[in-house]
This record gives C-alpha cells, structure tokens and sequence, in this order.
C-alpha cells in the first residue's frame, strides 16, 4: 500500500472527525438557549426525511412521482406499529412482514 493512500484514508478521516469534535469541544461546556436546543433536536428527524420521502415518492429514471409504491404502501402501517409499540425490534419485523405480505399478494 502506497503512502497516498495512508494520507487518503488519514484525511478522510480528519475531514470526517473535526466537524464532530469542534462543535462537542467548544459548546460542551456552555449552557445553550432552549430555543437552539429545540431546533437542534430537530436535526435528525429532518435528515431521516431527507433520506425517506424520495425513496418512498419517487420511481423510475427519470425521477417521478409514485404514490402506489409497495415501500410507500407498507411505510404507514409501519409507523403506526412503530408509535404504538416504541420497539425498534418489532417495527423491524413488522415492516419486513408487510412487506413480504405485499410481495406475496401481487403488488409488485
């Protein structure tokens, strides 16, 4: 293995580290206003959906609006047992099972 890559793989890494560390460095300490930790609380949720919603949504190249997609059918029962129970393991197998249960009946 060549040095280039040892200082890849090293800076990867330090790009990846510093914007975790500097932000936990410098405001660990401090008490922020609730205003910013409610927005901050917030931050996860939105990236998930960032994430979710175009997958659900959208099919095909180009991209296009798909609201009879299987993943979006079986997503709001999934969510439902996810409220209900508050257990990842059992959200889990219930969405598999859905799903499954969708690819069996014909959907897709």
């Amino acid at each position: 293995m060549s040095s280039d890559y040892l200082f890849l793989v090293l800076g990867m890494g330090l790009v990846s580290f510093l914007p975790r560390w500097v932000p936990l460095f410098f405001l660990s300490r401090r008490k922020l206003p609730a205003l910013l930790e409610e927005w901050l609380d917030l931050i996860p949720v939105a990236i998930l959906s960032a994430l979710l919603v175009p997958y659900l949504i959208t099919s095909g190249t180009p991209r296009v609006l798909d609201f009879m997609r299987p993943e979006l059918l079986v997503a709001f029962p999934t969510l439902m047992v996810a409220l209900w129970t508050r257990s990842l393991g059992i959200t889990l197998v219930a969405g598999m099972g859905m799903f499954w249960l969708l690819g069996k009946t014909g959907w897709f």
